[in-house]
């Protein structure tokens, strides 16, 4: 019944009714835009790092030939794979990756760049992930190759074929350098493509003069990425090479660049393995995710109380126009807690009709934005981690939305319906406004 009177009371204002709607279902939708924006980031953000710069779970590590001396390498690699497969029977590969960081040099220009060496045979997901502008990834497998990404391609004035001198001091103290062809050039991930660019993994160990079993890191891919379940792995494993007689780095939960110091001045010489997962790995940037999703509840707040405003005078007018109908309920039994709830009711209803038709615009904006492909500025990139707009309208946001948003509408209208219920039904029943 009081269902029922609600919507009736609606519709019979269907005027007032709609403008309230609108207003709420455009915030609705603007919430679940931006929540979407969000979740795009945090997808795109597991993609790239984990196809840049990490796998779900990393064993990689420092090598100390002097106290003040640290290389990001791992030695006797082989060794180690051993161990991991034997105690992560469920991963889905694992990918060898040298690291470094070098000066490129083209005819046109020179930059500084993380490398990667990679054997491309090896790298399922890095084959699937990257979408080749110029050139083939195939020919990574030959020594002396390198791929770039657009910006850096365009950076370097270069093009497939063209050669550039990489320049880079050993672990020994001395600089190097090691001429290679460009052989692929890929489009641009966002911002996390703008720290490396990967080459023949052979060619990368000639250039940091390492043995053929040593690399920078040894890179787990799991069937998931689901961040509990990839700790739960990183923590077995790293029990496993504990037993194993490894030595082992504290748990520092960065990027292993930011550790070169720390790592420096610690006492320590020789090999200390090190244990990280992808969000370790990209923690620098992870922060604008939860901005994003901040900034998309602090904006639908806002906007709420504006709303929110408007929805109780419009039912204290509301009150108003039916003080003599409320008198008349009073007057024939109905109790002041059914009044009470009569209009809670009414605002209960007019924010989860709204709400769910916010929900539903919000949800085909998105997918139509993703259709588009909108491609995105340079400077958006930083921000979004994408080269183009990515909105993921997950059910569990748009519910959350909707739940939150229909519960802040109809505790906005408690105040109105206490006043309600409040009304003596004789001076009620006399009000003639």
């Amino acid at each position: 019944m009081l269902l029922r009177i609600a919507f009736l009371s609606l519709w019979q204002h269907r005027r007032r009714t709609g403008v309230l709607m609108t207003a709420i279902g455009l915030v609705t939708a603007l919430m679940v835009l931006m929540l979407g924006i969000g979740e795009g980031m945090n997808r795109s953000l597991v993609e790239s790092s984990t196809t840049l710069m990490s796998g779900h779970v990393n064993v990689a590590g420092f090598f100390k030939v002097t106290a003040g001396q640290a290389s990001p390498v791992v030695t006797h690699a082989p060794e180690v794979t051993a161990v991991i497969r034997k105690e992560v029977p469920e991963l889905v590969y694992i990918a060898s990756r040298g690291r470094g960081f070098a000066k490129v040099i083209s005819e046109a220009g020179s930059t500084l760049i993380g490398l990667g060496g990679i054997d491309i045979t090896k790298e399922q997901g890095l084959q699937k992930a990257l979408k080749v502008k110029e050139g083939k990834l195939e020919d990574l497998a030959k020594p002396g190759s390198i791929m770039l990404f657009e910006d850096q391609a365009a950076t370097l004035n270069v093009r497939v074929g063209d050669a550039l001198t990489i320049s880079a001091p050993t672990p020994r103290g001395t600089n190097n350098t090691v001429d290679v062809t460009v052989v692929a050039i890929v489009r641009s991930m966002g911002m996390m493509s703008q720290f490396s660019c990967f080459m023949n993994e052979g060619t990368l160990r000639q250039l940091y003069q390492l043995k053929d079993d040593t690399t920078g890191a040894l890179q787990i891919y799991l069937p998931s990425a689901d961040l509990d379940e990839v700790k739960k792995v990183q923590a077995r494993l790293r029990d496993a090479l504990g037993k194993a007689g490894y030595a082992l780095m504290d748990d520092d939960p960065r990027a292993f660049f930011f550790k070169f110091e720390n790592v420096s001045r610690e006492p320590w010489v020789g090999q200390r393995l090190d244990l990280t997962n992808w969000h370790d790995e990209v923690n620098f940037v992870a922060w604008t995710v939860d901005l994003m999703s901040a900034l998309s509840f602090f904006l639908g707040a806002v906007l709420l109380q504006v709303i929110g405003v408007g929805i109780m005078i419009v039912m204290w007018i509301s009150i108003r126009e039916r003080t003599r109908e409320i008198g008349t309920l009073r007057a024939i039994g109905m109790q002041r807690t059914s009044v009470l709830l009569m209009f809670l009711t009414e605002g209960f209803l007019l924010g989860l009709l709204a709400t769910l038709g916010g929900a539903v615009l919000g949800v085909s904006l998105s997918l139509g934005l993703n259709a588009a492909h909108v491609p995105l500025p340079v400077g958006v990139q930083f921000v979004l981690l994408s080269d183009k707009l990515v909105v993921i309208p997950t059910a569990q946001w748009v519910v959350a939305t909707v739940v939150f948003i229909t519960t802040v509408v109809t505790l906005i209208s408690v105040i109105p319906s206490f006043i309600a219920a409040r009304l003596k039904p004789v001076s009620a029943m006399q009000h003639a406004g």
